[in-house]
């Protein structure tokens, strides 16, 4: 993540697996029966860390989820920006049903995404959506019908990355941290936020790139700077 996090080049991440039917399915229990108190807590602050390091990456990402995203699975999905789902995936929060509750963020990022109730419902009950049930909890942004070769979210992750390519690179990043920071805190303190990023790309040669593109009816080429 940190080659990626310094990386000017990279417009785009998508998080996706090669293992048939599965994304991620969270913590390997029987290891996990073999470890200490201190060995699983230092374990989950591990995986804690590492996923808000993903969350703060400065350009989007997408979660392509083909398959089963349980426990700490799913909680590597809400580290992204944004979830895409097969509607064959199993996607939940599922730790309550081993008397244990999401450890890597998950009782954070899930209400900020779904809303506190909704979240509340779904890790108080250990429930296992699919992809159509995750949509309409607004769990995931979009839901599409598998493929026979079991790859459909990551084709439509692709598509998404596609849109996202061709905008201002550094519009894409002051975005990301105003929206992120901004909905931490009430409006007002927002707004500043949005105001403190806005000023960092009004000296970019990207914005004069995209002013003159449009002026001269062409496509903007921008560069990053």
């Amino acid at each position: 993540m940190n080659q990626v996090k310094f990386d000017n080049a990279v417009r785009c991440v998508i998080i996706r697996s090669e293992v048939p039917g599965v994304f991620c399915a969270g913590a390997d229990l029987k290891e996990r029966a073999q470890m200490t108190n201190a060995e699983v807590s230092a374990f989950v602050q591990k995986l804690r860390f590492s996923l808000s390091e993903l969350a703060g990456l400065p350009v989007p990402t997408i979660a392509a989820i083909d398959g089963a995203a349980l426990g700490g699975g799913l909680e590597l999905a809400l580290a992204c920006d944004m979830r895409i789902a097969a509607c064959s995936a199993k996607i939940g929060l599922v730790e309550t049903s081993l008397a244990i509750i999401p450890g890597a963020g998950g009782t954070q990022r899930l209400p900020r995404i779904v809303g506190v109730a909704r979240a509340k419902e779904l890790i108080f009950t250990s429930r296992v959506l699919d992809g159509v049930q995750a949509e309409k909890m607004g769990v995931v942004n979009h839901v599409v019908e598998q493929n026979k070769e079991g790859t459909a979210a990551y084709e439509r992750a692709l598509t998404l990355a596609e849109e996202i390519i061709p905008q201002g690179p550094v519009a894409l990043r002051m975005a990301k941290l105003a929206i992120n920071q901004g909905s931490e805190v009430d409006i007002s303190s927002g707004l500043k936020y949005e105001e403190a990023y806005y000023a960092q790309v009004i000296p970019t040669k990207d914005r004069i790139e995209g002013l003159m593109a449009f002026k001269e009816k062409r496509r903007p080429k921008y560069k990053g700077h």
